[in-house]
């Protein structure tokens, strides 16, 4: 199943948040404003010299632990949530101000982000929408990891990860991307960590904004946030969301089927550049679907219906 509005689309008014940034710890307000056509999901350092920043698969600089993208040596961190709510609810175009280097974590996941776009709404704009369009398969393999994209009417993301630990083990899921999908399936899947690796990343300069209220913490054999998990699989939801933000960065919607095992931010980026650069395994069309659009150009977006197993 395909949802698509046919033509492109931005936010129906500005929208605010704030909080603290799980790797850094420093807090930080965000603002989403409309914008026009074709020009993308854009992020604007605005402390100190304002720098925009092209949310862009040719901007990101670093992989670690997250995604980071970054111009003339400013940067923005920890943009995979924010962008999975963005390309999930069908948002082409929006500039985001931020007043740090670090995108707020919220609760670790993207539900803070669906209820922002939900509460500022959409706008449909008349530029039609530009999708790519896999058209032969492209492959990625490093050390047992695989990703690759393959032909699909749809967008489809097929996500496997497999740890050691038992809690975690082998997990799979099939998302066949909707706004509906996400905000019910996938949105509110946390990020998630090791206890025994705390020590070791805050000297390294991570999860220093890192708790039980923004993240799924693994130790003792057991977990330990009080509520459990969402989900008995909430791990490889997680690691699903984390895939559809990383693949937005691709900077239009894709036509496709996304199979990753053993996956993660720095292999979902070189995935993307390893499609980019076999330019005759895609297409760029325009979205010609026929939808009922209502008047005035304002569409629904999806609500978050939190659910559990």
């Amino acid at each position: 199943m395909r949802t698509t509005y046919g033509k492109q689309t931005t936010l129906r008014e500005s929208v605010q948040f704030s909080g603290a940034g799980v790797h850094s710890g420093k807090p930080a307000t965000i603002v989403l404003h409309p914008a026009e056509a074709d020009r993308g999901i854009v992020f604007v350092r605005t402390d100190g010299e304002e720098v925009e920043i092209a949310a862009r698969h040719d901007n990101v600089v670093a992989t670690e632990l997250c995604t980071m993208i970054g111009v003339g040596g400013r940067t923005v961190a920890t943009i995979e949530h924010l962008m999975a709510a963005l390309a999930a609810s069908g948002v082409d175009n929006v500039v985001v101000e931020i007043d740090g280097p670090e995108m707020p974590i919220a609760d670790g996941c993207s539900a803070a982000f669906i209820e922002m776009i939900a509460e500022a709404g959409l706008r449909r704009l008349a530029a039609p929408r530009k999708l790519l369009r896999v058209l032969r398969p492209v492959r990625l393999e490093v050390g047992d990891a695989v990703l690759e994209f393959l032909p699909h009417d749809g967008t489809r993301y097929d996500v496997t990860i497999d740890f050691a630990n038992p809690l975690i083990g082998r997990q799979s899921y099939v998302l066949d991307l909707s706004p509906q999908t996400f905000a019910r399936d996938i949105a509110r899947a946390r990020t998630f960590g090791f206890m025994a690796d705390v020590e070791k990343l805050w000297k390294m300069g991570f999860a220093l904004g890192s708790s039980l209220e923004n993240s799924v913490a693994i130790g003792d054999g057991r977990i330990l946030n009080p509520e459990g998990l969402r989900w008995s699989d909430e791990f490889v939801r997680h690691k699903t969301l984390d895939a559809v933000g990383d693949l937005s960065l691709i900077g239009m919607p894709f036509l496709g089927h996304f199979r990753s095992y053993k996956g993660g931010h720095k292999l979902n980026w070189m995935a993307v550049k390893a499609l980019i650069a076999d330019t005759g395994a895609y297409e760029i069309v325009h979205d010609t679907a026929t939808v009922r659009e209502p008047a005035g150009g304002i569409l629904q977006a999806a609500a978050l219906a939190p659910s559990r197993d």
